[in-house]
């Protein structure tokens, strides 16, 4: 008998089949002696629409909400109906006598396959491939110790309750929303409290009041003290106080009371989840959330240098241990070679900071594969992605950075002064990192001031000790200005929805790009800003999904149903009242919700001011009357060039130079030639004649063809 493998991807389903020697080519599976590997596109199976249990849902009416079906069914996708076909003729077949389980081994992966499985009415036995990377290695060792599919049935009992309860959420009160105000409101069990997250903090950049105060430094010769009151705030907001200090303090002595020094040890950081590693690129490159996933997928399919990217830990498990070194090994290439063989030639440091089983849930953190590494077929973002893996995980062998801190306290005219100096014992792992280090900043406080202050530098301080007298030689004063907290850049509002348990490392992405599809927030350079939608959006929905408490509680709720912890019946009930509440709410609104994209151009058929709304292809304006289908483009244009900073597509736009291209988010701008196409640059002319150079047998070569015709371009 013949066993089945079901993987989520074609390009996984082709690895997996190479391996296991089947490289027999069907239309929709690849079969071999013993193996047969197929796959999904994706979901090839969903949960039921509401038309699907009654017809009458098909017209979006209120007063059919909530609609909460007492057994939720399962349906057949329309576009991947094909290949369902497939895999339910495959599992119905005679010679096949059980079935392997190959999706993603996460949370979704293990759903997908089980509603395949529901669906066909599979009953044989199954098993679960579990691998945290897509080297042939560990598909080897993937398969010699395949796990019983009964294992993972607490896993699949919360990746339903999770797609239930969304649906509940989501679909009723998107519906209630639209029905009850007349226009396209989406909202859900996730994204509705990560708005209200940033409207909160837009908020309070409205409220904000700006202040000027000003700072107190003496100077001592050769280092410098700064005042501070009896709260340890350096800041004078009363100008005649900072005068009154300055005469105060004319002609007098500073008196050292305290110097403390200390050695300070900073541990390496900890190596990646996928949060983190979303932070690190937005912060480093600009990288959207769902940039990073997309890249890192690659990386981890396509190249297979990396371990399996959704995970939401940060440490290594006990059984990896002997693969380390080998893992080093292979990233010990290129620029990395320097700081990886020295480790080689010893014992490796591994501790508790890098390995803890107790801290590793289903997959350990990210790190390199022991697969052989070419930067050389990587793309540009591929290889940045990759560098900020590798440095990682080559710095979790380096010893701590050790540097001496001297904190130095100082009083004159009855007044405190504070002095600190920092000097570099042993750079340890941040030699991995040289001169690219920065310190996590995501404003997560968004207190500017505050972080300005931490950023401070230190100085180099003298030799000083308890009772030394210095003569004040004059005293400085600087202005400054209180700083409203800054919008959420997509790294820090990661931060927050991991701090408060929004979603999972693997839909936080998701959650932030159906918050800009469905225009409640966009991005302007690398900050995100609230619409005219989302401002009204958040005020029409119930205040206890605004806010984070409830939907951090139901994630919890279903990491313990994950673990054997928690019931399903219980979570789910919770959500159907938690629904009929919230379509409850909507229905006894008398709030009003008014279009923040009306136009002012008028439709030409019945005069209704036209909404203008955004698309692919650019930006057109549409007659918001259900009587009027009316609707044409603004001639906006988008090109298919794309921003190299946030990869949107640019905006094609007439200046007096001739036509030019424009990221609206990011505000990059290209020169295009007069028949629209963009320049070609001289590093770009040579590549093209050189791959074109090759001598023709008769008349001229294409090389020399193109060579003419750049030449006459220009």
């Amino acid at each position: 008998m013949k066993k089945l493998v079901l993987a989520e991807k074609p390009s996984v389903a082709r690895e997996i089949a190479r391996v296991l020697g089947s490289n027999q080519k069907q239309k929709g599976y690849l079969e071999g002696p013993q193996y047969i590997v197929t796959w999904a596109l994706g979901h090839l199976v969903g949960l039921a629409e509401p038309e699907d249990y009654d017809n009458r849902y098909q017209k979006w009416e209120l007063e059919d909400l909530p609609i909460l079906p007492d057994k939720m069914r399962l349906k057949v996708l329309r576009e991947s109906a094909q290949q369902y076909k497939t895999v339910q003729h495959l599992m119905k077949r005679q010679d096949i006598g059980s079935l392997i389980i190959a999706t993603d081994a996460a949370r979704e992966g293990e759903l997908l396959a089980r509603w395949i499985i529901q669906m066909a009415k599979w009953n044989k036995p199954f098993q679960r491939l579990w691998i945290s990377s897509q080297t042939d290695k560990a598909i080897k060792e993937g398969f010699a110790r395949l796990r019983p599919g009964k294992e993972f049935d607490r896993l699949y009992e919360a990746a339903r309750c999770r797609a239930e309860a969304d649906w509940m959420i989501g679909l009723n009160i998107t519906r209630a929303l639209t029905c009850k105000f007349d226009a396209q409101l989406s909202a859900g069990r996730v994204q509705t409290p990560t708005l209200g997250m940033i409207m909160q903090r837009e908020q309070d950049i409205r409220n904000f009041r700006s202040q000027d105060y000003r700072t107190l430094q003496l100077d001592l010769g050769n280092f410098q003290m700064q005042w501070r009151g009896k709260q340890g705030d350096g800041r004078i907001f009363d100008a005649e106080v900072v005068q009154g200090l300055q005469q105060k303090l004319e002609g007098k002595q500073v008196q050292i009371n305290q110097v403390k020094k200390s050695e300070k040890q900073e541990p390496h950081p900890l190596a990646y989840d996928l949060t983190e590693l979303q932070r690190d690129a937005n912060r480093r490159f600009g990288f959207s959330a769902k940039h990073t996933s997309n890249v890192l997928q690659k990386l981890y399919e396509q190249h297979k240098l990396v371990t399996y990217p959704r995970t939401d830990s940060r440490y290594l498990s006990s059984d990896m241990t002997d693969t380390l070194q080998e893992r080093l090994a292979s990233v010990a290439v290129g620029p990395y070679a320097s700081l990886a063989r020295p480790l080689l030639r010893g014992k490796l440091n591994i501790s508790r900071r890098i390995v803890d089983d107790s801290k590793v849930s289903d997959h350990h953190a990210i790190i390199p594969t022991e697969q052989t590494l070419l930067l050389n077929t990587l793309t540009t973002d591929e290889r940045k992605l990759y560098d900020l893996i590798a440095r990682r995980f080559i710095s979790l062998f380096y010893p701590a950075a050790r540097y001496d801190t001297v904190q130095v306290v100082a009083e004159a005219a009855g007044e405190s002064f504070h002095a600190r100096g920092v000097t570099v014992k042993d750079s340890g792992w941040k030699v991995v990192y040289g001169d690219q280090w920065d310190e996590d900043d995501d404003e997560e406080d968004g207190d500017n001031d505050k972080l300005q202050e931490r950023k401070s530098s230190a100085q180099t301080l003298p030799e000083l000790k308890q009772g030394d007298t210095l003569m004040i030689r004059r005293s400085i004063v600087q202005s400054g200005r209180t700083m409203p907290p800054k919008r959420y850049t997509e790294a820090a509002l990661l931060s927050q929805m991991e701090k408060h348990g929004l979603g999972t490392p693997a839909t936080r992405a998701d959650i932030i790009e159906k918050l800009v599809s469905s225009d409640t927030i966009e991005r302007q350079g690398n900050h995100l800003h609230p619409t005219g939608k989302g401002t009204q959006l958040i005020e029409l929905v119930s205040p206890e999904l605004r806010t984070p408490e409830l939907t951090a509680r139901w994630e919890s709720e279903l990491e313990k149903i994950a673990r054997g912890q928690g019931q399903p019946e219980p979570f789910l009930q919770g959500i159907r009242q938690m629904a009929e509440s919230l379509v409850s709410g909507v229905k006894q609104s008398d709030a009003q919700y008014k279009p923040h994209n009306v136009s002012n151009s008028h439709c030409p058929d019945c005069g209704t001011r036209m909404l203008e709304k955004k698309s692919k292809r650019g930006t057109f304006l549409v007659c918001p009357s259900e009587d009027c289908s009316y609707r044409r483009s603004t001639g906006k244009q988008l090109s298919n060039r794309r921003c190299p900073q946030c990869h949107k597509k640019m905006e094609i736009k007439d200046g007096k130079a001739g036509k030019y291209i424009q990221c609206l988010g990011c505000g990059i701008t290209e020169k295009l030639n007069k028949d629209g196409s963009k320049p070609v640059n001289k590093r770009e002319q040579q590549k093209l004649v050189k791959q074109f150079e090759k001598k023709e047998e008769f008349g001229s070569s294409l090389g020399d063809l193109l060579k003419a015709a750049l030449e006459k371009k220009e």
